[in-house]
């Protein structure tokens, strides 16, 4: 099964100095046919004027993940953390039982565009955490995030693993699948069809009983998230 959602499809929510797009129900926007994908609950696509940002807020019991597109974000935590997230690194907040942070957009004059993911963890509570690493740009699925940090991946507190894709103009890529999981992929940018089916940048896809997943990148690169879900 493969369910597309395209990106103009996605809810929004406009505040001045923000102007957020979510493949999920978040906050404001509401769609009961669209309350996540297994353990994946958010997917925003942010977009903070010059300056401003979130203030400190709490968040507990959820994993955390930001991606720096463009620009870059000042992050404050109560756990002492006080870290630039440039574009291209992610980073993974571990919420546990409880923490508060803020995010800035680091530039006077430019706009930051990021994506905020949240991924429900396997278990409540314990200490918060934090983590943050660039990864290789070089085509291909490389693991951005696993429960065991194999490969230098991010440790995530869920039975999950996501993966950046990149693939160059023209190129093609295959990947078997494990019985019983679930996977959801959205593409950041680029034009690419996934097992015959044709996605724009913002697009999204739930992804179900499948076997093989068949990627074929258009005339421009790609750029994607895999998820693979419990």
């Amino acid at each position: 099964m493969i369910d597309i959602r395209h990106s103009d499809e996605r809810g929004r929510g406009y505040h001045g100095w923000l102007d957020s797009r979510h493949s999920f129900s978040f906050a404001g926007y509401y769609d009961p046919r669209h309350l996540g994908h297994s353990a994946l609950r958010v997917i925003n696509d942010d977009r903070v004027a010059p300056g401003a940002g979130f203030d400190a807020h709490g968040h507990r019991d959820m994993e955390i993940i930001s991606l720096v597109l463009e620009g870059a974000l000042e992050h404050r935590d109560s756990a002492g953390n006080v870290q630039r997230l440039p574009a291209g690194e992610f980073q993974l907040m571990s919420a546990g039982s409880g923490i508060r942070h803020s995010e800035y957009n680091a530039s006077k004059r430019e706009p930051v565009r990021f994506l905020q993911i949240w991924i429900e963890p396997d278990r409540a509570g314990g200490e918060p955490g934090y983590q943050q690493k660039r990864f290789d740009t070089v085509p291909g699925l490389t693991l951005v995030a696993s429960p065991d940090g194999a490969d230098g991946s991010l440790r995530i507190r869920q039975d999950a693993r996501l993966y950046q894709l990149r693939l160059d103009p023209g190129q093609s890529l295959s990947r078997g699948l494990e019985t019983g999981r679930r996977q959801y992929l959205h593409l950041i940018d680029g034009e690419l069809r996934l097992n015959g089916c044709e996605l724009l940048a913002g697009d999204g896809a739930r992804l179900q009983d499948l076997t093989q997943l068949e990627f074929q990148a258009g005339d421009r690169p790609v750029q994607a998230l895999l998820f693979d879900l419990p």
